[in-house]
């Protein structure tokens, strides 16, 4: 349930919903995305972009993924060069879906939150 006072204080807040996905994707910006991976402890960096930017194209051109497992293939096809699921876990920790999904302010894939599917959470 929606805290209004919370809303009201803490103005950031409105941004995201209670698992922390953006509510809106035309909410999304660079400097969302910055703010929002800060507050997960993570220093965007020219290598994490290339994840974020892969993920929000990929969003635009065939929508959401069907599931983690999917989105997770992709990626590491995507990023095969640069270690493919090694070089994702290293710039998110967490999980490169669950962690970059969010700051790209896609949809986070069903099956997400299977600890064998791309979140360590």
């Amino acid at each position: 349930m929606h805290d209004i006072n919370k809303s009201i204080t803490h103005a950031h807040l409105d941004r995201i919903d209670p698992e922390g996905n953006l509510f809106g994707l035309d909410r999304w910006s660079p400097h969302v995305a910055q703010r929002h991976a800060a507050g997960m402890g993570l220093e965007l960096t020219d290598e994490h972009w290339a994840v974020i930017y892969c993920l929000r194209n990929r969003y635009r051109e065939k929508g959401s993924a069907r599931s983690a497992r999917e989105l997770m293939r992709e990626l590491e096809q995507a990023f095969a060069e640069d270690g493919g699921r090694r070089f994702l876990y290293g710039l998110f920790p967490r999980g490169p879906i669950l962690q970059a999904s969010r700051i790209a302010g896609v949809p986070v894939p069903p099956g997400t939150l299977d600890l064998s599917f791309g979140s360590v959470h």
